[in-house]
């Protein structure tokens, strides 16, 4: 599941959730399997997801949920589901490989057998031997296992040779399969799930050399209610605009920038003190704010854009999820601010 159901579900709603997932199960005519339930949960939990999106399409068409349906839709929407597949097809391919090397290495085995046992035979020939038709008739034996252990063995380099570079591209499609389970397939960045890895990671670093690292959460001001307006395609339009701005301005290694879920997007600085992150996120926050965006499809004026942020630096031997906490709270005294600025948890009454 994502990061935003699976919080979802370890917090004060979550059984309300489930609930409401199951009575909505029911009155769609929906089995309650495992698959169908997950489904479900992320349709109620996201519900502005292309998943939530797609389910809410076919109960407005009235389309039959199967079975088949609910693997598609997993398939298509559920990243783990994608990686489960991908990973399966290539350990099914990998296995293959396997089997055809061991194959091609018992028969070169079994032919270095046979000529070793022609070798041990003609050592005793040749030191019987006298007449020169037996000598003669011992050689073309040796030349004759000769070539065939040859020919074994150029089968198996190139048989080893093809499955070295079929291993090879196997293990580079299962780096991008990883890299793909771990990029938000809407805006390009980091996805919930690689952003905590990643967190958990240099937060364990920092705390381990005394560096500092500094955290922040952004998030676009009143997105529902511009969502409600233009819709779910233009609001994904406003995404990916924020997403590339965050993305070029503040998405540079070492620096993370992942999208937190939904308009929420969060950005890790390694070895970066909170006023130079206030200084970058200011100049992200003033570029978006300083475009007026169009709508794609009819040319309307969208308006301006903003975002708020909260950041906050790591303090010695503070956990992850103490410092998203601080960042978040942060977050709202932008909100409660008046929004389009960035507050540092150290200052919270000093939003610029």
């Amino acid at each position: 599941m994502t990061g935003q159901v699976e919080v979802a579900l370890r917090g004060p709603d979550a059984f309300s959730l489930a609930r409401k997932a199951l009575e909505m199960m029911e009155s769609a005519c929906v089995w309650p399997t495992p698959l169908n339930f997950e489904l479900w949960l992320h349709y109620l939990g996201e519900p502005e997801s292309p998943l939530a999106r797609e389910i809410t399409r076919m109960l407005a068409a009235g389309e039959p949920f199967t079975d088949d349906v609910s693997e598609t839709l997993a398939a298509e929407f559920l990243p783990r589901a994608r990686l489960s597949d991908e990973i399966r097809d290539a350990g099914a391919q990998l296995s293959r490989e396997l089997r055809s090397v061991a194959t091609a290495m018992a028969t070169a085995q079994k032919t270095q057998a046979a000529y070793g046992k022609t070798l041990a035979g003609a050592s005793q020939g040749l030191s019987d031997a006298q007449e020169p038709p037996v000598l003669r008739k011992l050689v073309e034996g040796l030349a004759a296992a000769t070539d065939k252990v040859s020919r074994e063995n150029s089968q198996l380099e190139r048989r080893l040779h093809d499955s070295t570079r079929e291993v090879t591209k196997l293990r580079e499609h299962l780096e991008q399969v990883r890299r793909d389970a771990m990029t938000d397939a809407l805006t390009n960045l980091a996805n919930r799930k690689a952003f905590d890895e990643q967190l958990a990671r240099v937060c364990a670093e920092a705390d381990e050399k005394g560096q500092p690292l500094t955290l922040a959460v952004v998030d676009i001001d009143h997105f529902k209610r511009f969502n409600d307006t233009w819709g779910h395609q233009t609001g994904d339009q406003v995404l990916r605009y924020v997403a590339s701005v965050i993305g070029r301005v503040a998405g540079s290694p070492p620096r993370i920038a992942a999208r937190y879920g939904g308009e929420e997007f969060g950005l890790i600085f390694p070895g970066e003190s909170a006023a130079a992150v206030q200084t970058a996120l200011d100049v992200v926050r003033q570029e978006i704010a300083g475009r007026s965006l169009k709508r794609r499809s009819t040319n309307e004026d969208l308006g301006q854009v903003t975002v708020s942020a909260g950041l906050a630096q790591m303090k010695k031997g503070e956990t992850a999820a103490a410092l998203i906490e601080r960042a978040d709270e942060a977050l709202y005294a932008s909100k409660r601010g008046g929004r389009n600025r960035v507050t540092n948890a150290e200052r919270p009454k000093d939003a610029a």
